[in-house]
């Protein structure tokens, strides 16, 4: 078994790199060469830098899930992307936000819903549950395609690219200065790493966050896990910031009343305006499109100026 995830993470890393370099309209990107990850298999990692880099240096660390979607449409599988480069760089030109770099961490197609799912929610489900979960087909592959590893997928963006990170780019390691972002599943990780690092990560946003887990809607037991688990792991509101968002078409029409239950349960946690923010954007959908087209929203509450 161990042979077999080493040849797909060969397969995945030689596919990727074949790909060039996202194309950016403001800034440069680089991509990392291949961390021979101990906890999961290797995939590319692109680095955003902003214009002027190091000249404001120490810069703040913006990670990103699913970083193949960040940049340039033209290489990714809708022809739709984030234009995190466009937004990051007006926005830290005019002094809206402190100076960062964007960190985008690719994510392999067939393990995402694996990496992404929050393990420590995924356990509080019956056998029976985690069964019927794994077993779920979406037409040409199964939805999970390996056992759920997002504790794994963490213990890579904590112990093994944060350091490189720090160690090769002008910025600022803390806590402070280190936050996560991500849509859908990504919502779910970004939320579940500042509640399983809360002394590494300090603000998370969670855009179109997907309570739901899997492919329908309605599945109490699953939404109700997650639940279960952020409320008792919540970080403390004292230092910790995190933004959601949610639309009402497409996928984020099963959102609304589950938003509703993640914001009473901040409340309950004594989160409040200050640390804390849920926009609804009525009429938006699932997209990377619509993402984009609020991007600035989360950026300036998750980096503010110094």
């Amino acid at each position: 078994m161990k042979g077999f995830w080493l040849l797909v993470c060969c397969m995945v890393w030689t596919a990727a790199s074949a790909q060039p370099l996202p194309q950016v309209s403001s800034g440069s990107v680089e991509r990392l060469d291949p961390i021979q990850s101990e906890l999961i298999p290797s995939r590319p990692v692109d680095v955003w830098l902003p214009d002027g880099y190091p000249s404001a240096a120490p810069y703040a660390v913006l990670y990103m899930h699913d970083g193949q979607m960040l940049f340039d449409s033209a290489h990714t599988w809708n022809g739709q992307e984030w234009r995190a480069d466009e937004v990051a760089a007006e926005l830290i030109r005019s002094g809206k936000t402190r100076p960062f770099i964007i960190v985008g961490v690719w994510n392999i197609p067939s393990m995402r819903h694996s990496e992404l799912y929050p393990e420590k929610a995924f356990g509080r489900l019956s056998t029976d549950k985690q069964a019927e979960l794994y077993r779920i087909d979406r037409g040409n592959e199964l939805l999970f395609g390996r056992p759920v590893d997002s504790d794994d997928y963490l213990r890579f963006l904590v112990s093994e690219l944060k350091p490189r990170i720090d160690a090769r780019y002008a910025v600022d390691g803390s806590a402070a200065n280190t936050v996560v972002m991500g849509s859908s599943m990504g919502g779910l990780i970004s939320l579940y790493a500042i509640s399983e690092y809360p002394e590494v990560f300090s603000a998370a946003a969670c855009l179109s966050t997907h309570w739901v887990g899997t492919l329908v809607g309605d599945d109490a037991e699953v939404q109700q896990a997650f639940f279960d688990y952020f409320d008792a792991q919540l970080p403390t509101p004292a230092a910790h910031r995190i933004y959601f968002d949610y639309g009402d078409q497409t996928l984020d029409a099963w959102y609304p009343p589950l938003q509703q239950r993640a914001d009473a349960l901040m409340r309950r946690h004594g989160y409040d305006r200050s640390n804390w923010l849920t926009l609804y954007y009525p009429g938006t959908d699932h997209s990377e499109n619509s993402w984009s087209a609020r991007l600035r929203v989360p950026m300036q509450f998750l980096l503010p100026p110094r």
